[in-house]
């Protein structure tokens, strides 16, 4: 007889978070139990050097809602997550951050908004925030940008509370930074129905932040590339192609009209020059030759989309909760 399904599963990504994770485990476990959902607390240990590994295993053996995965490196939070998406078992997965920051008492309304409402994803938005400007200001800069590139509604895309439907977190394949994107992704896997909620942001209490201004240029270069991967990712000739020929003709035509221009000029004894005098000659030689290039380059593009496959391996060094066996996950 197979195990009954469980209505929840809290993926929690982490690096150096030991202070925090009792009181977070257990925080869940409080709204979980207030209003009887079946769940799994599934923390996802991103390479840790402190002891936050030692703690997950004392909060596994009290509760067996609690499990863990621990890298053998730090990877990131893309990582984290897209392993926590790959084993969780819950009808519906919420994201959130190890630090406190986010409130487990959210999880309700956003279960609620998956199951009943039909939201493919809910994502969180901290409508006050209780960070320093030199964060919140490039924070707001950064979800203007993402707007106008995405088309997605949202006011906050980074934020790290979030609920999905199973198939809609299954179907994410994220890595790099892509993590700020994960509404992004869900919509051009054809999830649509993309909301969004009003979320309490509460002050860090333990550690310090891995916040860096360099991971918003990051996350924006990152923003870029799937926006170039959707649109030509399957089909690169579309692009590389189109201005190849574009830039094949326009030399093409430079070149035939110098030379009609000679011939015009001879054909009615006016003065010319030589071809290779003219610097327009040159430059639709380059156009020429750029054309070959970029046309050479989609073809080639074809080629490697329809014989390759990305596959980044995540090496999981430890797990808890887990039956015996290796656990690796391919992006």
């Amino acid at each position: 007889m197979s195990p009954t399904p469980l209505a929840i599963s809290v993926v929690v990504p982490l690096y150096n978070e030991d202070e925090s994770l009792p009181e977070l485990c257990r925080w869940i476990e409080r709204v979980m139990d207030e209003n009887g959902f079946t769940y799994e607390i599934l923390f996802v240990d991103d390479g840790s050097s402190d002891a936050s590994w030692e703690v997950i295993g004392a909060l596994s053996a009290e509760n067996p809602n609690v499990r863990g995965l621990r890298f053998s490196r730090n990877y990131g939070k893309s990582a984290a997550l897209h392993t926590g998406f790959q084993a969780a078992r819950g009808g519906v997965i919420i994201t959130m951050d190890a630090d406190l920051q986010d409130s487990p008492d959210e999880i309700p309304e956003l279960y609620r908004m998956i199951t009943e409402e039909k939201f493919d994803l809910v994502s969180g938005w901290k409508k006050v925030r209780y960070d320093p400007p030199s964060k919140t200001i490039p924070t707001k800069l950064f979800n203007a940008a993402a707007r106008w590139i995405s088309g997605l509604p949202l006011h906050d895309f980074n934020c790290g509370l979030k609920a999905y439907r199973r198939p809609v977190a299954k179907s994410l394949r994220v890595y790099g930074e892509l993590h700020r994107w994960l509404p992004v992704l869900a919509k051009w896997n054809g999830f649509m129905r993309v909301g969004e909620k009003v979320v309490q942001h509460r002050k860090r209490k333990y550690g310090t932040t891995k916040f860096g201004l360099e991971r918003f240029l990051y996350g924006f270069l990152d923003l870029l590339t799937i926006s170039f991967v959707n649109r030509f990712g399957k089909r690169p000739m579309h692009l590389f192609g189109a201005f190849g020929v574009l830039s094949f003709f326009v030399g093409t035509a430079m070149t035939l009209w110098l030379a009609f221009d000679k011939v015009y000029s001879i054909y009615t004894h006016q003065k010319f020059r030589n071809l290779t005098d003219d610097p327009k000659f040159f430059l639709a030689l380059v156009a020429i030759v750029i054309g070959v290039q970029l046309f050479l380059a989609g073809f080639v593009g074809e080629l490697l989309t329809t014989n390759s496959e990305r596959t980044t391996e995540y090496q999981v060094r430890e797990r808890v909760g887990f039956e015996q066996g290796d656990f690796r996950v391919n992006v």
